[in-house]
């Protein structure tokens, strides 16, 4: 590591820094509507978005700092386990497109604009909406929490801030510095402002990550000396656990750990609020069946992206924080204006899902909480100024995540979150197909589910954490799996069951106010217009 501070690096990555943060204010006159202060146009960007919006919205918002920094870090850290992103982000999209257009439908057809929003009207519950709600404003501070670690570990490298022995004030300043950018523009213009960079942040990614696949091989000596030395640097011993630290291959007794991870990590990618939020932002039902064909591409990026965990080791990389691994490549290899380039891009990788995610959470609150059981008659304009506050809490939540827990493997705040939103597929996924469940039951499995899969995330210790330090493996029949799955699994036996008895003892059901036609709707069609009128986007149930 340099010591000091990088000047051109800084330089260069404060220049992009201020551009899209420029450019987060400017986005709020951006395809703006009469009535702006309503949740369908500041938490939604009027939901008229085309096709290529989509895809750069749902690209900034699924491929984030996790992506350009905990992946890599994951694989320098233990090696070919961590490229259990890959195959996951392959396959969430065929299980996405059987569902996502059903839900985009209902939802422009009743002007839901959350998933709770759907989840009351299609069981008639208050209470499982609240319990959906609330998981997902949950579910998604760990994974801001991630976003502002990317943007710490970039300003770590470059000299700014952070490093042992400084005090709290000035090793947190980077994140404090986010999270007032991040409030202050994502209070202002809402969805559209991350709609916006997103196109300068895939722009940066796609550049960085190109030059590092060619000019980091080459000074390095191909990718066989790259292999070569990333596996003998995994055969050495980890000190904490007396094993070898990685591996390039995983072995046997690692697959089913694998695998599990790979598939839970899939089915809970599109369930986030930022994810559903993206969704509901298109302007058609065939926008989001186009994405889900297209997105793959961006599994080829995450696929090259993960080859920088083993370029490090090869390049002989030491840092004690994994997160720093990639940026201290990236200074090491490329000039000094080039590694602020590939700063910038992590770092408005970072803020573009970080600004989506809260407003996703802000929604929810919004609709599902304030709403349903403070203040029913609340206005548009109401529901958008508490959201807009509700934004700036979600943000606060996240840094306290990132202030108290472990950070060496920032990968687990995304697979914590996993685990709770798993928990919400039973009542959103299998409403969109089937009315057969109770919602009596819905909601104790979603319990059973997320007590089961806290506890046993909670109680499992990493080398540098007591506590919420290994999420993404447990013992499971003398194998390992990760935990979200298991506690899924829990949660549908639970539903199945309960909804028998349930049935059987006529115990009283929720009214469904939607009907089959409305899963199949698309904008033009007769009953649904082709954008909703700011002031109707209300109240569940009614259009």
């Amino acid at each position: 590591m340099k010591d000091g501070v990088n000047g051109v690096a800084l330089a260069v990555f404060v220049f992009f820094f201020l551009a899209v943060t420029v450019m987060g204010f400017m986005a709020s006159k951006w395809r703006r509507a009469e009535n702006a202060n309503n949740l369908d146009e500041w938490g939604l960007g009027g939901r008229s978005f085309g096709t290529w919006v989509t895809w750069f919205l749902l690209g900034g918002d699924l491929y984030t700092a996790y992506t350009f920094v905990a992946v890599p870090a994951a694989i320098y850290a233990g090696g070919a386990a961590g490229f259990f992103a890959v195959p996951y982000t392959i396959l969430c999209y065929p299980l996405v497109f059987t569902f996502l257009p059903r839900l985009w439908s209902v939802s422009h057809k009743h002007g839901y604009v959350t998933s709770s929003d759907f989840v009351r009207g299609r069981f008639g519950s208050r209470g499982l909406s609240l319990a959906l709600a609330l998981t997902g404003i949950l579910a998604t501070m760990p994974y801001i929490a991630l976003q502002l670690v990317g943007i710490q570990a970039v300003l770590d490298v470059l000299g700014v801030g952070g490093g042992e022995g400084t005090n709290w004030f000035v090793k947190d300043l980077p994140l404090l510095i986010a999270f007032g950018v991040l409030a202050a523009y994502t209070y202002s213009s809402g969805l559209r402002a991350p709609a916006m960079i997103a196109f300068v942040k895939d722009a940066l990614v796609y550049i960085v990550i190109i030059v590092a696949i060619i000019y980091i091989p080459i000074r390095l000596g191909g990718f066989d000396d790259i292999f070569a030395k990333a596996g003998h640097a995994f055969a050495a011993e980890n000190p904490a656990t007396g094993k070898p630290r990685g591996a390039l291959v995983t072995g046997p007794q690692a697959q089913w750990s694998y695998a599990t991870l790979a598939l839970g990590s899939a089915m809970a990618l599109f369930l986030y609020p930022h994810s559903v939020t993206a969704v509901l932002s298109s302007k058609g039902r065939n926008v989001i069946r186009r994405n889900t064909t297209i997105l793959p591409l961006y599994s080829l990026m995450l696929g090259l992206l993960a080859m920088l965990g083993f370029m490090a080791l090869a390049a002989g990389v030491k840092v004690k924080n994994g997160q720093l691994a990639i940026p201290q490549l990236f200074e090491d290899m490329f000039p000094d204006w080039f590694t602020g380039v590939a700063f910038a891009a992590i770092g408005i990788g970072a803020l573009v899902p970080a600004a989506i995610m809260s407003i996703a959470a802000a929604n929810l609150f919004t609709r599902n909480i304030y709403k349903d059981f403070l203040k029913p008659d609340a206005s548009p304009e109401h529901e958008a100024k508490v959201s807009k506050l509700a934004s700036l809490l979600v943000k606060v939540g996240a840094l306290v995540f990132v202030l108290t827990m472990d950070k060496t493997v920032a990968i687990n705040f995304q697979l914590l979150g996993g685990i709770w939103i798993l928990q919400t597929v039973p009542a959103l996924v299998g409403g969109l197909f089937t009315r057969w469940f109770h919602r009596w039951a819905l909601l104790a499995g979603w319990a059973a589910g997320m007590g089961y899969g806290t506890w046993r995330a909670y109680a499992t210790p990493s080398a540098t954490q007591s506590h919420f330090g290994n999420t993404n493996l447990i013992p499971l029949i003398g194998e390992k799996g990760y935990i979200g799955l298991t506690a899924f699994a829990l949660n549908v036996i639970v539903v199945i069951v309960a909804t028998v008895i349930l049935k059987a003892v006529k115990a009283p059901d929720g009214i469904d106010r939607t009907k089959p036609s409305d899963y199949t709707a698309d904008a033009g069609d007769p009953g649904v217009a082709a954008e909703l009128p700011p002031a109707t986007a209300g109240a569940p149930g009614g259009h």
